[in-house]
């Protein structure tokens, strides 16, 4: 499986990885890769390359499944999502590496498929987080000028304070960082990076799941800079490429509160 390709832009981009020495299991899948952390059965980042002018609008096809090459009490299986209103979320979008040759293209969507390419969200689903499912594709409409190419990373915030539920830690944030080249020859990068916070919508105090009828999603543009120091992982080659640089204060009092993809800065 080839994997996420750290050159797939005009300016390489490495795949970003924790923080520290934490133990990840690297998995390699068609067009992108996913990091678990066998301790937290999630993944602590994943990496995809989007090739937005070779995509193909394929049937949604693929089970939920657990991924042989590592110990299934390392990955967060279908016990999580069982009887509760937990959705198993795609990290990886599952058209985002659907591209290339037709048979290429759906083995890729179909890896996506994976337990280590999902993590909890509430079920509950509003404006907001439809905003969320659909960043990627208004980044690669801005990035049209050079051929649509950009490389996502995903993940869910591996917090020490997350809430316990079935033995899992239920992530409350989740980030996600587009990164795109400008055209011409001198080529160079541009980011940004989002937040999606489902706090409102996890309660699991009575040692179960309850998700509340009030509250619900909210997603963030912030600095990248800030992802780094909330998440763990490694991101500082994209933080000088972030666009929201010098724009301001760092910290949660500076993120930009989304509503709709016009509220996003690209440029």
């Amino acid at each position: 499986m080839s994997g996420y390709d750290p050159h797939f832009l005009p300016v390489p981009v490495p795949l970003p990885r924790p923080l520290g020495d934490d133990i990840v299991r690297e998995l390699d899948y068609p067009h992108f890769t996913v990091l678990i952390d066998p301790r937290r059965r999630l993944a602590a980042v994943t990496a995809v390359n989007i090739d937005g002018s070779a995509l193909h609008d394929l049937p949604r096809t693929g089970e939920w499944r657990l991924d042989p090459r590592i110990e299934a009490d390392e990955q967060a299986g279908p016990d999580l999502y069982a009887r509760n209103d937990l959705d198993r979320g795609h990290l990886v979008r599952r058209r985002d590496p659907g591209w290339g040759e037709i048979d290429d293209a759906r083995r890729a969507t179909e890896a996506t498929f994976f337990y280590t390419n999902a993590a909890p969200q509430a079920s509950s689903f509003n404006q907001s987080k439809e905003l969320w499912l659909g960043l990627e594709d208004h980044v690669l409409e801005y990035a049209d000028a050079t051929d649509q190419r950009i490389s996502v990373f995903t993940a869910p915030v591996l917090a020490p304070d997350d809430p316990e539920y079935r033995g899992i830690g239920i992530p409350r944030r989740f980030f996600k960082v587009a990164v795109w080249a400008t055209a011409g020859e001198e080529s160079r990068l541009e980011a940004a990076g989002f937040v999606l916070d489902q706090s409102e919508l996890i309660d699991v105090r009575e040692g179960a799941l309850a998700v509340p009828r009030l509250g619900g999603f909210r997603t963030f543009q912030v600095p990248i800079g800030d992802i780094e120091t909330l998440s763990g992982i490694d991101l500082d080659p994209l933080t000088e490429a972030d666009v929201l640089a010098g724009q301001g204060a760092r910290g949660e009092a500076g993120w930009r509160p989304l509503r709709t993809v016009e509220d996003v800065q690209l440029g």
